[in-house]
């Protein structure tokens, strides 16, 4: 875990009003900036972290358009840097048996606040200053510094600057992808569980999802209290009468007979605080001879509220129990034929607090507002990415939300979209940014590769090398194999996903066939970049979970894998999709030996190509890559596949008397190790000699695989 500091900034500012308030005198009103700091010195590459006591003027907190709140800074080097603020809320967490299982009680504490989170580079004195733009005008702080020292940190992950086929970190260290997709993060208990083991077990990268929609983590993403993303026809209604024909706000609408209703129903389980009284609010209105009934279960009826013609604020206050973590049932019901509306539904502890029901405003923008219980959620999950040593591919964009105004580059819509994209890309670099362990920002989960995203990619792409000062890498994936988007020079990273179905014939039997032409397109579309498979599995026809993952119960198919990617010239192996398989059966072991065996791999500095090399019998497979004076390969029988083990049972051979022929190396004496690919180990080292046109190896007696170094001898 990197070394922290903090620093505490007090930004008094003499605003007339709360946050959402607008006055023109609040642009008479006089405003300064104080700046007090705890700390005066951070480690290079550590969280640097700004506390700002201050409440802006803008009706959207989230959009800079309208708050542009921002430390500007000077480097030891003369570079001029600007690191933008964040609004936050603060959670406390417990984990609690709900159900069965222990889950994640996360409850807001405190205001809302803002933030700023900076990770500096260079080492020695930073000076710089807040500044705020706002409904109200400019204000400025007084400088400040700090220091910056040395620490052992390797920096960011970076493209390589000595070979761009790989990845490297902002010391030169390189860095080889090895890890999976944790992608829809439900339970951040668990998801934090699989990150220790991903980390113990030598896996360095996961690909997570902060886009999920309803069902899981989702940063930017309808969340609503009335309805679900996969079936969405929720009761929301625009404004009743002459004020919907003025108006495009909406609200909820209660229609029947008499008992009609609906229920509250956030898209988690909500936390309360045990024996707390609550008080919740809203407007009402019904029609002639309606009532409406507010039920909070296990809780005394309130009074019917009758509200004819026209909104009605009420108020129902109730105390949850003595062990009453969660929101009990909340419901709204007709006492009449008829209708019933309510609008602005709020839910705070009664002696006030933050808000609690955020999911039921019917009027919150799909776009624009970033959902602050999942932003907390991805901060706990940075922090375990640093403590286990992984680095994350963030999917930040929810799709759904911006496809289908992709369609026409040149449409205001289209426009749209970009400024949308771009203002969520600010809030992360500002909130996640910072963390060296935030390796890769992806754009979208597998959007069509048809939209004319050219236009997106190149403007997104811009806005980041403005925005984001620690450059981290771009990337989107596609719902098919995308060539035109690999070759993309606004993405950092090529990126494809694939999965073996039975529908593709023999590939689907053969995990090593599937990845080595995977890995063949990806290198043809991208010959001079970073290249991934990140996601990869074994799928029914329809993309759904196959059974044929039980039969392969030690996961098979995933070790071959692993280690055809290893050493297919990619700059990391596949990423496998089906997580929850490999946490279920703790199947974690299987990234160990591939870890082990790549961890001195000149990935970056080794001039690798695909090595020149033949093996006998002709059954087996041959897999490497190779320097001048070096290679390192992987020799796998093909009749040791997932289906012959595990769907036919076949018993696999030990293989005999093999052989090697390897050329182009140059002449003299090699060290070889050969390689346990399940013990991850060196089991059968020898000296062997090239000649002038090849070297032969003899292959010690294996069973399904091996692997192999073979470096020059010491003099």
């Amino acid at each position: 875990m990197q070394r922290q500091a903090m620093f505490v900034v007090c930004l008094c500012a003499w605003v007339a009003g709360m946050f959402l308030a607008r006055s023109p005198a609040l642009a008479e009103a006089p405003r300064s900036l104080n700046v007090t700091l705890a700390e005066r010195t951070v480690a290079r590459f550590s969280k640097l972290e700004l506390i700002l006591a201050v409440q802006p003027v803008g009706e959207n907190p989230d959009d800079p358009n309208e708050v542009d709140l921002r430390v500007e800074l000077t480097s030891p080097g003369g570079r001029h840097l600007v690191i933008p603020a964040f609004y936050s809320q603060a959670f406390e967490r417990r984990q609690l048996a709900k159900g069965g299982r222990q889950v994640a009680w996360l409850y807001p504490v405190g205001s809302p606040e803002w933030k700023v989170r900076f990770a500096p580079t260079e080492v020695g004195t930073y000076t710089g200053a807040v500044k705020l733009r706002d409904g109200a005008g400019d204000v400025e702080s007084r400088a400040f510094s700090f220091d910056c020292v040395p620490s052992e940190s390797s920096g960011f992950v970076r493209v390589s600057a000595q070979d761009p086929r790989f990845l490297e970190f902002a010391d030169g260290k390189p860095f080889f992808v090895l890890g999976q997709n944790v992608a829809f993060i439900k339970s951040l208990g668990e998801a934090e569980d699989m990150f220790a083991k991903l980390g113990a077990d030598g896996a360095n990268y996961v690909r997570v999802w902060a886009c999920c929609e309803d069902w899981a983590m989702g940063v930017e993403a309808r969340k609503s209290a009335w309805g679900r993303s996969w079936e969405w026809a929720p009761p929301l209604v625009q404004l009743p009468g002459r004020e919907g024909y003025h108006s495009a706000q909406r609200c909820v609408q209660i229609a029947g007979k008499e008992g009609a209703s609906i229920a509250l129903s956030p898209t988690r389980d909500l936390a309360t605080q045990p024996d707390t009284r609550y008080l919740l609010t809203g407007k009402v209105r019904t029609d002639n001879g309606v009532s409406l009934r507010v039920e909070v279960q296990g809780t005394p009826p309130a009074e019917p509220l009758s509200s004819p013609g026209k909104w009605t604020a009420f108020r129902h206050e109730f105390t949850t129990g003595a062990d009453q973590w969660w929101l009990p049932g909340v419901s709204f019901a007709l006492t009449a034929k008829g209708s019933a509306w309510v609008r602005e539904l709020s839910l705070r502890e009664a002696d006030d607090g933050p808000e609690l029901l955020e999911e039921a405003d019917a009027n919150r923008p799909v776009r624009g507002r970033y959902n602050q219980l999942d932003c907390f959620m991805l901060d706990q999950l940075v922090e375990a990415a640093e403590r286990n040593g992984l680095y994350l591919q963030l999917c930040l964009l929810t799709r759904d939300h911006y496809m289908a105004d992709l369609t026409d580059a040149r449409s205001g819509k289209y426009g749209e979209a970009v400024a949308d994209a771009e203002k969520l890309l600010r809030y992360a670099v500002a909130r996640w940014g910072y963390s060296t362990h935030v390796a890769t920002w992806e754009y979208f989960n597998e959007i069509d590769p048809g939209l004319p995203l050219e236009r997106f990619y190149t403007e997104c792409g811009d806005y980041l090398e403005r925005t984001d000062p620690y450059h981290h890498l771009r990337t989107a994936s596609h719902w098919n194999p995308a060539p035109k988007w690999w070759k993309n020079a606004a993405l950092d990273l090529a990126d494809e996903h694939y999965y073996m179905r039975p529908n593709t014939g023999p590939l689907f039997k053969d995990a090593v066939a599937s990845v080595l032409g995977r890995a063949a397109e990806l290198r043809a579309a991208a010959p001079s970049k970073p290249a991934l498979l990140s996601e990869f599995g074994m799928t029914a026809d329809n993309w759904q979970r196959t059974d044929y993952l039980d039969k392969d119960k030690d996961f098979t198919h995933l070790h071959n894998a692993l280690w055809a990617s290893a050493l297919s010239g990619l700059s990391g192996t596949v990423m496998d999709w089906f997580w929850d398989d490999v946490h279920k059966r703790d199947l974690y072991s299987l990234y160990r030996p591939v870890a082990a065996f790549t961890a001195d791999v000149p990935f970056t500095t080794g001039k690798l190509r695909r090595i020149a090399a033949a093996a006998s019998p002709d059954r087996l497979r041959l897999v490497g890559l190779q320097g001048d004076d070096r290679a390192y390969l992987w020799l796998n029988d093909a009749e040791a596949s997932w289906w012959n083990l595990n769907v036919e049972g076949r018993t696999p051979e030990r293989i005999q008397d093999a052989s090697i022929e390897i050329k182009g190396l140059p002449v003299g004496r090699y060290h070889v190790a050969w390689w346990d690919t399940f013990a991850g180990r060196p089991t059968e080292p020898a000296t062997v000699t090239a000649g002038a046109h090849s070297l032969q190896l003899d292959v010690p007696a294996f069973l399904r695989d091996t692997a192999c170094k073979l470096v020059p001898a010491p003099r």
